[in-house]
């Protein structure tokens, strides 16, 4: 293969002498026989070991494809080898040992402090939409996750009759309601989209579109923000970070709804399934039930959060793995305080005893508020911003091109499911 002139002639990075130095030393290790060549098969070991970092899917499979170029007869020279380095780590922040040594304080430390101020002025936003039949604790698990009165139901008194009961629409509707939160200095502006008719009727065909169709148009309000010749300063963030799909707490096994659903939903979002009521099941029915769930999901191709090969550190990979062999979370929601032994705690009081909601002998809903707030919040925003969006804008972007090729639309209708497709 003729290597590319781009990449080796018309590249100008030189890589500082302590920086090559590292890098020949682990080719040299992996050069076992002296040929002064690696195959180039083997050029991802050798930048593990360099760097001393993990490398995700994407980032081997660039390092792979650029090494292939400048290999001859898929053997990798050692200045090939530098030149692929000196390309890649112009590319990335993940620089692992190749650190350059300084002699004095400089104050790069500050910069931590210099984003936190300016992140906290702006402060924070996360959009997450509720998925599930009537009936199953939504509105309380939202309200239970926050400790305060934000799902709509809450908020929108107006819609339920004089006996508080609320009459289930004859379509699956979305609905939005925001609310700003602050807790020691941190805000954060919180959308819940609720979606009631869903599931709640006889013939259930197609109850999904509208939610389907409200999570694309808000990548497309974006998009369209994002074009727009006078920008704005700041892009209002609409897109929608996380779905909670809401199981029945039947003991069996995923519905063909369900199923269906998930299967169009998990192109656009993020998809956190949670079996709801979960104090109806008795222990070994639960751990039965999500079993069958889990087989469901990974029988039907179903791609939930935390996505597949996203991570960078091992941290991560460990962290994520944890909360893949959790879900489905088997929750409990309730907004009620109750002292039990001088203590303060939400719970539902039945017969048998107190369901503490934030006990993990009782049930998992500690582990989905640690996963949805203290440590995955960010993450969810990333990988809406990163894969589910960059998905749609790649789809639309290219349809307009299309399009343009064509000499215009000529009267045709894009079909917004289609644009549901993505590379997971």
């Amino acid at each position: 293969m003729k290597p590319n002139m781009d990449l080796v002639e018309d590249h100008h990075v030189v890589l500082p002498e302590q920086v090559e130095d590292v890098l020949k030393d682990s080719f040299l290790e992996a050069d076992t026989e002296g040929r002064g060549y690696i195959d180039c098969q083997n050029v991802i070991s050798v930048v593990r070991r360099a760097l001393g970092i993990s490398l995700n899917n994407h980032e081997r499979e660039k390092i792979l494809k650029k090494a292939e170029i400048l290999a001859g007869r898929g053997q990798l020279s050692v200045n090939a080898f530098i030149t692929v380095m000196a390309d890649t780590l112009t590319e990335t922040t993940q620089w692992g040992n190749l650190k350059t040594d300084v002699a004095g304080y400089v104050g790069i430390d500050t910069l931590q402090e210099q984003i936190r101020k300016k992140v906290l002025k702006k402060g924070f936003e996360f959009n997450i939409i509720v998925v599930g039949r009537s009936g199953l604790g939504k509105s309380t698990l939202i309200n239970t996750l926050f400790k305060a009165s934000v799902s709509r139901r809450t908020c929108v008194k107006d819609e339920a009759d004089e006996n508080g009961i609320y009459k289930i629409p004859k379509t699956t509707e979305v609905k939005s309601v925001s609310h700003v939160l602050e807790e020691k200095g941190v805000r954060l502006r919180l959308t819940v989209t609720d979606t009631p008719g869903f599931g709640d009727h006889i013939n259930n065909e197609n109850c999904w579109l509208p939610i389907l169709d409200y999570i694309n148009q808000q990548y497309e309000k974006y998009l369209s923000e994002e074009q727009s010749v006078a920008r704005k300063k700041y892009i209002p963030d609409t897109r929608v970070h996380c779905c909670l799909y809401f199981i029945p707490p039947t003991g069996h096994s995923l519905t063909p709804l369900d199923v269906e659903f998930m299967k169009k939903l998990d192109k656009i979002v993020n998809i956190v399934p949670v079996i709801a009521k979960a104090d109806t099941l008795t222990v070994e029915e639960r751990i039965s039930f999500k079993q069958r769930i889990k087989q469901d999901l990974e029988k039907n191709g179903i791609n939930i959060y935390p996505i597949n090969d996203l991570e960078e550190e091992p941290e991560d990979v460990v962290a994520n793995n944890k909360i893949r062999e959790m879900i489905p979370f088997a929750v409990v929601g309730s907004n009620v305080q109750h002292q039990i032994n001088g203590r303060t705690i939400y719970g539902r009081k039945t017969q048998w005893g107190t369901v503490e909601v934030e006990n993990r002998a009782h049930c998992e809903f500690p582990d989905l508020r640690d996963m949805l707030i203290r440590t995955h919040m960010q993450d969810l925003v990333d990988v809406t911003r990163l894969v589910h969006y960059e998905n749609f804008r790649h789809q639309k972007l290219r349809s307009q091109d299309h399009r343009h090729l064509n000499g215009g639309l000529n009267g045709q209708v894009v079909d917004i499911e289609n644009l549901n497709e993505s590379s997971l």
